[in-house]
């Protein structure tokens, strides 16, 4: 493998407080009921406008509501965060063994660099690839292709790694082996059934993939 994209919320870091509670806070300002906190851990990994729009029931309302978690996510939520036991080691052993990596993640490319200086681990990786707050490279798959022209990787030799179905499907559109992590939030049913070629239990197995 001469690429190694990672995703980075429930792979790299477990933003389950800042998230959820940008939530909340969403749902209150739209005067909608506020669950537990674990009750919204379904909308870590999909694209944020996609979950919005689901929770407000139309359009237009998750567009509102975004708004509202922009509002406390850009000064609060994004560092109410914590980076996963082992991962700065493991990139570290991944980096050394050769290949270049890159983050691939749909959390704006503005919230993902912050979050990756904050926490120290941006120096592992050549490029930080997110989404737009326009929405633009939202997807997986729109993503996936914009960082494949900006970099000239062969996606024949490069590999995705991520915690829910969105990595497993993105990377198969574009021919790059999907490679699936236990410690995130999707089950190894979803991993499995999206096509994820491999399952790690824990992060010190990210060094033994090459």
């Amino acid at each position: 493998m001469d690429a190694v994209f990672i995703d980075l919320d429930g792979t790299l870091t477990d933003p389950k407080p800042g998230i959820t509670g940008c939530l909340q806070y969403a749902l209150e300002r739209h005067g909608l009921p506020v669950p537990h906190q674990d009750e919204l851990t379904w909308c870590i990994g999909p694209p944020m406008q996609e979950s919005l729009r689901t929770l407000a029931g139309s359009e237009a309302g998750g567009a509102q509501m975004l708004i509202h978690y922009r509002e406390r996510y850009a000064e609060v939520g994004l560092f109410e965060n914590k980076v996963y036991d082992g991962i700065p080691e493991a990139l570290a052993a991944l980096r050394a063994a050769g290949p270049r990596l890159y983050v691939a993640t749909s959390k704006p490319r503005v919230y993902a660099e912050r979050i990756l200086e904050h926490f120290g681990l941006a120096e592992h990786f050549l490029r930080i690839f997110g989404s737009e707050l326009d929405g633009a490279n939202v997807r997986k798959t729109d993503l996936l292709r914009f960082a494949l022209s900006e970099t000239g990787e062969n996606p024949a030799n490069a590999m995705m790694i991520g915690d829910r179905e969105h990595d497993a499907i993105g990377a198969r559109a574009h021919g790059i082996r999907p490679i699936g992590v236990l410690w995130g939030y999707g089950s190894p049913e979803e991993l499995e059934l999206a096509g994820m070629t491999r399952l790690l239990e824990r992060p010190a197995q990210l060094a033994t993939l090459l």
